[in-house]
């Protein structure tokens, strides 16, 4: 298990599907919020809120300035690395 992981961050996450699919794909490597979207189940709308409020909480960053509209950039930060590892290390070992 990841020592340095917060488990208030995994608790963020853990509590929204939206949240959850959006680290899961941000995993892969940074995205914009509609190919965060294309990447699951779930409408942008909803993507779209869950990546502001795992900003809030410091869990993704903007990768761009802010000022720009379309095509906005997000990745995790290491915090929500550190959050996808544990995501990742608990589905292998439910498998």
């Amino acid at each position: 298990m990841s020592a340095d992981v917060d488990f208030d961050n995994v608790s963020v996450v853990k509590s929204s599907s939206f949240r959850e699919s959006a680290v899961r794909e941000l995993a892969h490597g940074p995205a914009t919020p509609s190919e965060i979207a294309d990447g699951t189940p779930h409408d942008i709308s909803h993507v779209s809120r869950a990546l502001q409020e795992m900003r809030d909480a410091e869990i993704v960053e903007l990768l761009v300035s802010e000022d720009r509209k379309k095509g906005r950039i997000y990745g995790l930060t290491d915090a929500g690395e550190a959050v996808s590892t544990f995501l990742d290390e608990r589905s292998r070992d439910d498998e």
